[in-house]
C-alpha cells in the first residue's frame, strides 16, 4: 500500500471553512477527505470512521485542538490515530505541550502547499510501514494464518462484542491426530506441509468476517466463530472434518484411519461480562482429549452451563 493510492484518510478538523477547504483541496487527489468544523464533531468523526491521520486546528472556539487531543488519546478507540496540528502560534510552549499530549508534528499556518504535502505523507507511510509489522507479528510463520497472539486478541475483542449484544460465542479447538508418529515416520517437513494443509481448511471454514482460524501452537490450532450458536458451530465441525478427509493425506504410521484426520473440540457461550472466562478455552480443549478418547477424527462439545 503506498501513502498515495487513495488508501488512507484524512480527518481535517478546523473551525474556519476557507481553512478546511484549502486543506482539502491540497489533500483530496491523495486521500479520502472527511471534515470537521469543531471539536465535539472532530471526536465523532473519528470514532465512527478511524482516519489514518488528523490534521487539527489548535485554535477552535468552545473545543480547542488541545482538548481534542486528550479526548482522542483518553478513547481506546482513537488513542492510535496520529495528529498533527495546524497552528498560527508560535510559541515553544504551546508545541510543547502539543508534542506532550501526543502530536506527531506541527505545521505552521500560514503553510507552504509542498511541505504540508511532505509532511503528511512522510507520517503516513510511518502508519503503512507500523501496521506491516502488527500484520507480521499477528501471523503465524509456517502457517500464514493468525498466530495464538492475535488469537488471544480476538478472543478478548468477541467476548466482549458478543456480551454486549447477547448473541454466543462459539470456539473450536483442532489437533492433528497421532502427529507425533506422522513425524517420526515422515519427518519433520512432511509434517510441516500438514500443518500448513490443516491451517488452509480451517480459513475455508472461517467463511464470515468474523470468524478467526488461528494456529494455537504445535499441531493444536482455533477457529473462532462470533454470533454462531452450537448447532451451526457443529456443522462447521463437521464440515472442517470432512475437508481433511477429502484432503486425503497419507498417514502410514495411524492406527485408524489411513489419512491425517483431526479431533475437534468446541463450546458455545453467551458471555455474561465482559471479561473472557478463565475456563473458557479450557472446556473446550478437555472435549478435544473426549474425541480421542471416543476414537479421533471427531467431535465433541463441552455442555452448556
Amino acid at each position: 500500500m503506498n501513502p498515495q493510492n487513495g488508501h488512507f484518510t484524512l480527518l481535517i478538523v478546523d473551525d474556519d471553512k476557507h481553512n478546511r477547504l484549502l486543506l482539502t483541496e491540497l489533500f483530496e487527489g491523495e486521500y479520502k477527505i472527511i471534515q470537521a468544523k469543531n471539536g465535539l464533531q472532530a471526536l465523532e468523526l473519528a470514532r465512527a470512521h478511524a482516519p489514518d491521520l488528523i490534521l487539527l486546528d489548535v485554535l477552535m472556539p468552545e473545543m480547542d485542538g488541545m482538548a481534542v487531543i486528550r479526548a482522542l488519546k483518553r478513547d481506546d478507540a482513537t488513542r492510535h490515530i496520529p495528529v498533527i496540528f495546524i497552528t498560527a502560534l508560535d510559541s515553544a510552549a504551546d508545541e510543547e505541550l502539543g508534542l506532550d499530549l501526543g502530536a506527531v508534528d506541527y505545521i505552521a499556518k500560514p503553510f507552504h502547499p509542498p511541505i504540508a504535502r511532505v509532511r503528511v505523507r512522510n507520517h503516513l507511510q510511518i502508519v503503512h510501514q507500523r501496521r506491516l509489522l502488527e500484520q507480521i507479528a499477528a501471523l503465524d510463520g509456517l502457517t500464514g494464518i493468525p498466530n495464538r497472539r492475535r488469537f488471544d486478541e480476538a478472543l478478548a475483542q468477541e467476548w466482549s462484542r458478543c456480551q454486549r449484544s447477547g448473541l454466543p460465542l462459539s470456539l473450536i479447538v483442532a489437533d492433528v491426530d497421532q502427529f507425533k508418529q506422522y513425524n517420526d515416520t515422515l519427518g519433520h517437513a512432511a509434517g510441516d506441509r500438514v500443518l500448513q494443509d490443516v491451517a488452509a481448511a480451517l480459513r475455508q471454514a472461517a467463511r464470515r468476517p468474523g470468524d478467526l482460524a488461528a494456529r494455537y501452537g504445535g499441531e493444536e490450532f482455533v477457529l473462532l466463530l462470533p454470533e454462531t450458536d452450537a448447532p451451526q458451530a457443529q456443522q462447521l465441525a463437521d464440515e472442517l472434518l470432512q475437508r481433511m478427509a477429502a484432503r486425503k493425506l497419507p498417514h502410514p504410521a495411524a492406527s485408524g484411519a489411513p489419512c491425517v484426520t483431526l479431533s475437534l473440540g468446541g463450546i458455545t457461550t453467551i458471555p455474561a461480562s465482559s471479561v473472557v472466562a478463565p475456563d473458557f478455552f479450557e472446556r473446550a480443549d478437555a472435549a478435544l482429549y473426549q474425541a480421542k478418547a471416543q476414537g479421533r477424527n471427531r467431535w465433541c462439545w463441552a455442555p452448556a452451563t
